[in-house]
């Protein structure tokens, strides 16, 4: 079914980039797995010749895609650090990236790790703050890098005010959406220039698939994007494809039940005693409440809090619960637990960028709100 904008984004998910297959009928896009296709001639074939380039399977979620976030483009990836990394090879030796200083731990290893060594320069700011983007932003600045919310403190950016700062100084706007998700954030209408996802969290939603997607409305942007999607070669298979297609189905319910069941942890959390700071977009005790009214449909699903009892009952409420899965990743159905120093963050430990011993970050997933609330209130009774 062909979707439109204004088509409601429930009806999206469901419909976007999927059509009955011409030869059967199959109402769910098949799995073409096969590495090569058939040509009718030297050079002539159907759309389709080597699956690194393009396959059948991968065109109908890179279209479902595009469609979720609003843009014109998409481009799925092996991996969320994939598609980031095809996207910083935009810039240039010698041009600037400003980047949030709270960001992925994978991400800064990328950044300064790997492609600071081929000469792109780096800088990392507080992004919330506006002002200290605008006084961050250089005279080669080519890309602003955002995450919003953060990765762990939930640090939320006006994507909007900053986009206009970034093109002011003739800089791309890149904003990796994976913590809210197309169902809770559009970043490309209000401004970014690529939204970038680990589809492997909310999209596809299971924890059984690993991705990454770029989404865009530039076609200049995406032609480049696109040679180098097939050059470089980190291409999600046709099973990863179809299993994310599956997830973006129920992700307008999924996040829905997200929100519901956070919301709820989060007032929990705030009230209990052993408890010394919650940080969640829902609360109004959070520094930008009012942002996340206004820009985002909902507060997600991932909450961050730290214990007075500090790293050692951060560590104890980590290793105590039952329905929270001590693991790293987010997004799933189930609920997840995990501590970012020692484990998502840990490549971040001796920089600037170093997260708290103490904080506690947990992916909430679609249970019984009530129940989870007991298994925290167990876990916490001894923090």
């Amino acid at each position: 079914m062909t979707t439109t904008p204004n088509h409601h984004l429930e009806t999206i998910a469901v419909h976007a980039g999927v059509e009955p297959d011409p030869t059967t009928g199959a109402v769910m896009t098949p799995i073409y797995q096969t590495s090569t296709f058939a040509q009718d001639d030297v050079g002539v074939h159907k759309g389709y010749e080597y699956s690194r380039s393009d396959n059948p399977t991968r065109t109908a979620l890179q279209k479902a895609l595009a469609a979720l976030e609003g843009g014109q483009y998409g481009l799925s990836y092996a991996s969320g650090l994939a598609a980031i990394d095809n996207v910083l090879r935009l810039v240039q030796p010698g041009q600037h990236v400003l980047s949030g200083n709270d960001v992925y731990g994978g991400t800064y290893r990328l950044f300064q790790q790997v492609l600071a060594g081929y000469g792109i320069e780096f800088s990392f700011v507080d992004t919330s703050d506006v002002t200290a983007v605008a006084a961050a932003i250089q005279p080669n600045t080519q890309l602003v890098w955002l995450e919003t919310p953060t990765n762990p403190m939930l640090r939320l950016t006006d994507i909007a005010a900053v986009a206009e700062m970034a093109h002011a100084h003739d800089a791309w706007l890149a904003v990796d959406n994976t913590f809210a998700s197309p169902i809770l954030q559009r970043p490309l209408t209000l401004g970014a220039d690529l939204v970038i996802h680990s589809t492997t969290k909310y999209i596809g939603g299971h924890s059984d698939v690993v991705g990454g997607a770029v989404v865009l409305n530039d076609a200049a942007l995406y032609e480049r994007l696109k040679f180098l999607q097939n050059a470089i070669g980190a291409v999600p298979g046709p099973m990863d494809c179809f299993l994310t297609l599956r997830g973006i189905k129920t992700l307008a319910l999924r996040m829905a039940q997200h929100c519901r069941n956070a919301t709820q942890i989060a007032r929990f959390l705030a009230d209990h005693a052993a408890v010394a700071q919650v940080i969640y977009p829902g609360l109004e005790s959070h520094p930008r409440y009012e942002l996340a009214q206004r820009q985002m449909a909902g507060p997600g699903g991932m909450i961050s809090f730290i214990l007075h009892g500090g790293e050692t009952a951060a560590y104890t409420v980590a290793r105590q619960t039952q329905l929270f899965t001590l693991a790293e990743s987010l997004g799933g159905v189930e609920s997840l637990i995990e501590l970012p120093a020692p484990m998502t963050h840990a490549s971040v430990a001796d920089s600037p960028l170093a997260v708290d011993p103490g904080l506690v970050r947990i992916s909430v997933g679609i249970e019984n709100a009530q129940d989870l609330i007991v298994d925290l209130g167990r876990a916490l009774r001894d923090a």
